[in-house]
């Protein structure tokens, strides 16, 4: 039976056998039992590569960080997490340079958490969701569509599953989008950051 470790858009962990393609973490989720009980643990929300330095882990074993999967790193973005500085170091340096901020200097991991922390979920602990117009979301971010979540993906927008994208419908102009992804990361999205440790988008996704 597969395990509550698979992430969706609207960061929430589902069971699915479907084997995803970034491997992260938000702290230990999981009680000794094996059973999530828990949506984080801990304002750092990282997303890795799936294999570094031929480290192994066997999975939710007790008081341990809950190994979490992503369908892509597109998914873990609009999650609300960020590339891992250890395993990702230069996705996670180029992030970081993008990431908008007042001052020149690049911001450390903890103050990005801290704003990623504030701009994925609300007071109550439920995913927080922002609005802008659909021409200016970058391909990469996450909508929602008819209570889903959606990829932009060039001209199109493609619906989300776990095993990869599907539905492809053309993206109305003129329209305003409820934004799954969170701000400062669509920023950076906008400037052109892409991963090379990792795939931003499933092989399913048309962009």
């Amino acid at each position: 039976m597969p395990r509550q470790n698979r992430v969706t858009p609207f960061g929430e962990t589902i069971a699915h056998p479907a084997r995803g393609l970034v491997f992260g973490n938000r702290g230990c989720l999981h009680d000794d039992d094996g059973r999530i009980r828990r949506r984080y643990a801990g304002r750092a929300w990282i997303a890795c590569r799936l294999s570094f330095k031929d480290r192994r882990r066997a999975l939710m074993q007790p008081r341990r960080y809950t190994e979490l999967f992503f369908l892509d790193d597109a998914t873990a973005l609009a999650a609300g997490h960020r590339p891992c500085a250890e395993c990702r170091r230069q996705d996670y340096l180029q992030f970081t340079e993008l990431w908008p901020r007042s001052a020149s200097q690049r911001p450390l991991a903890p103050a990005v958490d801290a704003r990623l922390h504030a701009e994925r979920l609300t007071d109550f602990g439920t995913q927080r969701h922002h609005e802008r117009p659909l021409d200016e979301v970058p391909d990469g971010a996450f909508v929602v569509r008819d209570g889903a979540p959606w990829l932009v993906c060039g001209h199109e927008l493609m619906r989300w599953t776990p095993a990869g994208y599907t539905d492809a419908v053309a993206r109305p102009a003129g329209r305003q989008a409820v934004v799954i992804t969170p701000p400062s990361t669509v920023a950076v999205l906008q400037r052109g950051w892409r991963p090379t440790a990792v795939p931003l988008l499933h092989d399913s996704a048309r962009c």
